[in-house]
């Protein structure tokens, strides 16, 4: 493995328990409900495994998970060939059996909280390696992105979210926020419902245009921009009042982020794809309770239609 790939993994370990830390600081005042833990492995342990830390039934987070995974394998040259597209330093094996060894490591949370008020949020990093047969990197690239779907708009909050986001990607490109702003509205659209997920963050997947030391740099720093936006929204969102109809609104939205998980979401479809692949870890990532009502619209002028026209129609929160 390389240098780049170990401090990769010593970077998500890190953060899985950074995050677990700030989640737990919400909810063990008021009860005790923490993360479980729970390290699994492939069914060839030579192939890696992971730890998920998950959480049910929080005072806080009604369903949380922040999991973290460290694969290896073999690419055999029909997967190479369709990667080549987007990294040319890939060489295909001339032998249809020879295969390419790779390593991917990465960490993706999702957390919903139980207030309506409080938004659901989601990130992921990673970083993925094929290497020569010496084990040294052919290619390689880091994707991810964080992003805030909120069930009742807080302008503050989606600015908040941004701006530390935008402050992270600075410290590789000044282009990058603009660029992965735009992506991550794009990436995060409902198709058949023609509104957006939720009011976006950044996004970014096949990232090597720059040294790898620096974008680990600014993996690590989007890690921070979300340890430094989202709990500040929780603190200011989680003991508002609600009732039983915006309860209701919630669990509708949830119902848009759960056909976007199952329909549209590339990391989801290649989960459920791969053989062996663990499904609790796949799909830990959808909410508890979610409704679906016909031809649902909200009100006209009501908080949630103007939450709903912002999802049809994605802003520039810092301009």
């Amino acid at each position: 493995m390389t240098v780049i790939r170990d401090r990769m993994e010593q970077l998500i370990r890190a953060k899985q328990l950074e995050i677990v830390k700030a989640m737990e600081r919400f909810e063990t005042p008021v009860s005790a409900q923490t993360f479980h833990l729970d390290e699994w492995t492939r069914d060839d342990p030579t192939e890696g495994g992971g730890i998920s830390a998950v959480i049910q039934n929080g005072h806080v987070i009604e369903k949380g998970a922040a999991n973290i995974s460290i694969i290896n394998g073999f690419l055999p040259p029909a997967a190479v060939r369709r990667m080549r597209a987007d990294h040319s330093s890939l060489i295909i094996p001339e032998n249809e059996d020879d295969k390419l060894p790779f390593s991917v490591c990465g960490l993706s949370m999702i957390m919903h909280p139980k207030n309506p008020k409080a938004p659901t949020t989601h990130l992921n990093y990673r970083y993925f390696e094929v290497q020569n047969t010496d084990g040294t990197p052919q290619a390689w690239w880091f994707g991810g992105g964080a992003d805030l779907t909120p069930h009742y708009l807080f302008e503050e909050d989606a600015k908040l979210f941004h701006q530390k986001h935008k402050d992270a990607l600075d410290i590789a490109d000044p282009e990058y926020y603009p660029k992965f702003k735009k992506w991550c509205d794009e990436y995060f659209y409902i198709k058949h419902r023609k509104e957006n997920r939720g009011i976006g963050g950044i996004f970014f997947d096949d990232l090597s245009n720059k040294d790898p030391e620096v974008l680990l740099k600014m993996c690590e720093a989007c890690f921070d921009a979300f340890l430094n936006s989202y709990p500040t929204i929780l603190e200011r969102t989680i003991n508002l009042p609600y009732n039983d109809e915006e309860l209701r609104w919630q669990q509708i939205r949830r119902g848009r982020y759960v056909e976007f998980n199952l329909m549209y979401d590339r990391g989801t479809s290649f989960g459920l794809a791969t053989p062996n692949a663990r499904i609790e870890s796949i799909l830990v990532s959808l909410p508890q309770h979610v409704s679906w009502e016909y031809m649902h619209e909200p009100e006209k002028g009501s908080i949630e239609e103007k939450t709903l026209e912002v999802l049809r129609h994605p802003r520039d929160w810092l301009n």
